[in-house]
């Protein structure tokens, strides 16, 4: 009787890859964590895409960092600053090691509740804000709508802030938070819009 072949694409799912920048490859572990979904590479990809590829300068927060596979995407491509905010006290040890192994000196691990980062920051003047929540049972949308609101008084009017839900974000209700829809994309169930602050009145 032969034994059934091994399966790498299984253990695939339990990490994540940095596709671009100074850490190019490098592995980031992700955990069995309930609602710990990673931002699928291809995602990634179109969203550094819409970036650009250079980030140098920039100041960064990742308020639900989870693996911190976008936090750390910005840190590899150049970004001077970025702060990854993880409430899982498991998952904030992990990220600290991957600091330290990938010597990344412009990122910085904060354990904490990311709406409660939020509301710390406003008026920072930050380029981008990365908002990518456990979407939950019933789509979490008060989380969404208040972490959206606060993020926009925590980024510069030129600032960007990246959003990854369960659904669509429309221009109007989006405008009544002084923002609009700069791209958007869906992969499977996840809808991803990178937004811009409106012009002030």
């Amino acid at each position: 009787m032969n034994k059934a072949p091994p399966r790498p694409a299984a253990q695939a799912a339990h990490e994540v890859r940095i596709i671009g920048g100074l850490w190019k490859r490098s592995k980031l572990p992700v955990a069995d964590r309930p609602g710990l979904r990673p931002t699928p590479s291809r995602v990634r990809e179109t969203l550094f895409n819409w970036l650009g590829q250079d980030l140098s300068g920039w100041r960064c927060l990742d308020a639900f960092a989870g693996t911190g596979a976008l936090g750390l995407e910005a840190g590899s491509r150049g970004a001077a600053e970025v702060t990854l905010v993880e409430q899982d006290p498991a998952l904030c040890k992990s990220l600290q090691a991957t600091v330290q192994r990938l010597k990344a000196g412009s990122v910085r691990v904060e354990r904490g509740d990311g709406v409660a980062a939020l509301r710390q920051r406003a008026g920072q003047g930050l380029d981008l804000v990365f908002l990518d929540p456990p979407f939950g049972d019933g789509g979490n949308e008060t989380l969404f709508g208040t972490a959206l609101r606060l993020a926009r008084l925590v980024v510069a009017d030129s600032g960007l802030i990246y959003l990854e839900a369960p659904r669509t974000w429309g221009d109007d209700e989006l405008a009544q938070i002084g923002l609009q829809t700069h791209r958007h994309g869906r992969a499977g169930q996840v809808h991803f819009h990178l937004l811009r602050p409106l012009p002030p009145q």
